[in-house]
């Protein structure tokens, strides 16, 4: 699986723990980790947690990231920013238990997190727990285990409505402001990691136009 993380400014100084975190689970497990940014609370390229749905959005429905990682002050804005988005079913994910159900029930693919509230002593611990927890194994199985069926059948519901209550991706992201945009994807990173792994022809070349 490609996994994406994505940090937005206001927790950006903390991308490097967020990250080691990160690597340090999945990659054994076989899975691949690509560091969007922000690196740090520096960089040129500044995300808001609005940004991080515009990024994270692009990542999915283009097939250049398989799941995504994020979070911001409290987790919420950037859930919200993701759940705005076709493609997008993003959970707010606080312990690892939060991480078990989302992906046995609700099989999303992505997380929002809390960087700030509750990010204290040993939080790069909880961090590994959480997503030892959502990668780590087959998702998407039910809890309980009884309940499996009816969950599957409830998240292919929740596609179809989604499907039909949000425009194709190209044509919501060209309505948006795209200085916006633009922005969401000026990360150092980007285009190295989105053109080496993105499919979707339609979205590669919106972002070949507004990039250059």
């Amino acid at each position: 699986m490609k996994i994406a993380l994505i940090n937005e400014n206001s927790q950006a100084a903390k991308n490097e723990i967020i990250f080691n975190a990160l690597k340090t689970v999945a990659e054994p497990l076989g899975h691949q980790v690509f560091n969007y940014g922000m690196y740090g609370a520096e960089d040129k390229a500044s995300l808001t947690y609005v940004q991080n749905g515009i990024l994270a959005a692009i990542l999915l429905n283009s097939k250049a990231a398989d799941f995504v990682v994020t979070g911001c002050g409290t987790g919420m804005g950037a859930m919200l920013a993701l759940n705005s988005f076709p493609g997008v079913f993003c959970g707010l994910v606080i312990d690892p238990t939060d991480a078990f159900l989302f992906g046995q029930i609700n099989d999303g693919n992505a997380i929002s997190m809390p960087y700030a509230k509750g990010f204290g002593w040993a939080a790069e611990l909880n961090l590994q727990d959480v997503y030892r927890k959502l990668f780590d194994g087959e998702r998407g199985l039910g809890y309980p285990k009884e309940r499996a069926a009816i969950m599957a059948k409830n998240r292919g519901i929740l596609k179809d409505v989604k499907a039909s209550t949000t425009k194709d991706l190209v044509s919501g992201l060209k309505g948006l402001d795209q200085e916006l945009v633009k922005g969401a994807i000026a990360g150092e990173k980007f285009k190295e990691y989105f053109f080496a792994n993105a499919t979707d022809e339609g979205i590669i070349a919106y972002v070949k136009g507004i990039t250059g």
